[in-house]
C-alpha cells in the first residue's frame, strides 16, 4: 500500500520553529519529486516548498523563502520541512505529496495536481 504520513505539527509561538516529517511506505521517496503544501481555513491549498527527484532542485513560495527548508533522508525514506521564524500567517494544515517529475519543480509546486500521492496532513498553529 502506497502511503505518506506527516507528523510534527502543533502549536508554536511566533518566531518559533517546527520540523515536519513525512514518512513514505510502499515506494521510494528518492525516486520522486516531493512537495509540501498547506491550506489555511478559507483559503486555497498552496505549494510551500518542493524538491525534484532528478537533481534535488527546490522551489520555495515567496512567503517562506529564507525561513523554510526541505531535506531528504533517503536511508529512512523520509522528507522533512524545517520551519523557522514562524509567523501567524503560517497557520495551516500542512501536507506532503510525492510523484514523478512532471515539468519543472516550480510547475509542480504551483500545480498540486501533478503530484500522485498525498498524506493526511498535520496541523500547524502559530499563535501567542
Amino acid at each position: 500500500q502506497l502511503q505518506l504520513v506527516e507528523s510534527g505539527g502543533g502549536l508554536v509561538q511566533p518566531g518559533g520553529s517546527l520540523r515536519l516529517s513525512c514518512a513514505a511506505s510502499g515506494f521510494n521517496l528518492d525516486y520522486h519529486a516531493i512537495g509540501w503544501f498547506r491550506q489555511a481555513p478559507g483559503k486555497e491549498r498552496e505549494g510551500v516548498l518542493c524538491i525534484s527527484s532528478s537533481d534535488d532542485r527546490t522551489y520555495s513560495a515567496d512567503s517562506v523563502k529564507g525561513r523554510f527548508t526541505i531535506s531528504r533522508d533517503n536511508a529512512n525514506n523520509m522528507v522533512y520541512l524545517q520551519m523557522n521564524q514562524l509567523k501567524t500567517e503560517d497557520t495551516a494544515v500542512y501536507y506532503c505529496a510525492a510523484g514523478p517529475n512532471r515539468g519543472t519543480v516550480q510547475a509542480m509546486c504551483v500545480l498540486s495536481r501533478l503530484f500522485d500521492y498525498w498524506g493526511q496532513g498535520t496541523p500547524v498553529t502559530v499563535s501567542s
